[in-house]
């Protein structure tokens, strides 16, 4: 499928023809839906935080990707069955259209999900699948973006690897898109297939308002143990079944940054200023960077944190301020095992990688913390969670009168 990033996406895309347009009654299959009490779990109810954790036990319903290639196979009826023809955007929103960009490899039916609750048909969307994703999965991606007309696929993909330059580069090939689309947008947010919002498009518009042009993002001084994913040489190695997976620490020392540049560490995940962009695609310093960041470990965790401080930039945090961590930046709230104890409250899900998977017990912590996106989610650990803050994002939603 070419792709469709030059296609002229109005800032108030709308669907009012689809009923004319629809066939008769059919029956698509979604994702699942469970039975349970939004609002009594979000006031930690027993019974029904009860009631969730033996859906956990008992009764998960695996969403497959082959019948969100199939809803997608017929766009009217996937489009009104969820919901997208009634999306209003108000004056507000039509004014301050936000970017996205997409890097997800699985569960396409969560990815779906994420897309519903940060949707307007002011935005932009960017979706960039990994290559090597299972072939339902990429059907069902670029189902999404045949039917939506403010959603598409990016047009350079790559095959992505844990830590790999390969993470930022996806990035940067949805980025390249996004500057060359005919929507005005302000800010681009980037986010994975795990993530989910805790604001509604309005409330997102009325945030990143109040930057005014700043960028917002994880930027830090690197530790010990950090400096040591570029200043030595990384190469790719077979870790296992022949694939190459990871990058491998070498003894190799790295020569210092180009233009003497300062190192900062942080996320992979940003919301950034679109004058920064453009100032990133035209920039030498940046492409500089890049290039040298090839063999580094996890180069998407330093390449944003240590440009965004440059004297002079779009956006500039100052080399000068004091670090600003994950908890202080409002991009996404994540926890971490170690820091359970002292930091915030015990998971409730399952840790992978010692990021915590949330379960539907956290709900009322993570609406009240105050972040805008949360990572990380997984249908397969607790679906009920995730079903709860789409209530809640749909009723506040109401409030705005969309």
């Amino acid at each position: 499928m070419p792709c469709n990033t030059q296609r002229n996406v109005q800032a108030d895309v709308r669907y009012n023809d689809i009923s004319e347009s629809l066939p008769p009654p059919l029956q698509i299959q979604t994702f699942h839906k469970y039975n349970v009490n939004c609002l009594a779990i979000y006031n930690m109810d027993p019974v029904e935080v009860g009631k969730s954790l033996m859906i956990r036990r008992t009764e998960l319903v695996e969403d497959m990707d082959e019948s969100l290639s199939a809803a997608t196979s017929n766009c009217p009826a996937f489009i009104k069955m969820r919901g997208y023809d009634d999306v209003c955007a108000s004056e507000e929103e039509r004014e301050f259209p936000i970017a996205y960009s997409l890097v997800v490899h699985k569960y396409a039916w969560m990815v779906e999900r994420l897309l519903r609750a940060i949707y307007s048909p002011s935005n932009i969307y960017c979706i960039h699948y990994d290559e090597k994703s299972p072939a339902q999965f990429i059907s069902a991606m670029r189902g999404l973006a045949e039917c939506l007309p403010n959603v598409f696929i990016a047009s350079k993909r790559e095959v992505v690897y844990y830590a790999s330059m390969a993470r930022l580069k996806a990035d940067l090939n949805c980025l390249s898109d996004l500057l060359r689309s005919d929507v005005p947008w302000k800010y681009v947010i980037n986010l994975c297939g795990q993530d989910f919002p805790l604001r509604t498009n309005i409330e997102l518009v009325s945030e990143l308002k109040k930057l005014n042009g700043a960028n917002m993002l994880e930027t830090i001084r690197p530790s010990k143990s950090k400096k040591k994913r570029f200043t030595f040489h990384h190469e790719m190695r077979d870790l296992s079944a022949g694939k190459k997976s990871k990058p491998k620490r070498t003894e190799k020392l790295k020569s210092k940054p180009p233009h003497d540049l300062k190192m900062f560490v942080g996320s992979a995940y940003f919301i950034l200023s679109r004058d920064f962009i453009v100032f990133i695609n035209s920039s030498a310093v940046a492409r500089d960077f890049l290039n040298w960041s090839e063999d580094t470990y996890s180069p998407d965790e330093h390449f944003w944190a240590t440009l965004v401080r440059i004297p002079g930039v779009p956006g500039e945090i100052p080399r000068s301020q004091p670090d600003i961590t994950c908890m202080m930046a409002k991009t996404r709230l994540m926890k971490w095992k170690y820091k359970e104890a002292h930091l915030y409250p015990k998971c409730t899900g399952k840790h992978i990688r010692s990021v915590c998977v949330f379960g539907a017990a956290e709900i009322r912590w993570l609406q009240n913390y105050g972040h805008w996106f949360v990572n990380k989610f997984d249908p397969n650990v607790d679906p009920v969670a995730i079903q709860c803050l789409e209530e809640n994002l749909e009723d506040r939603r109401k409030l705005y009168g969309c």
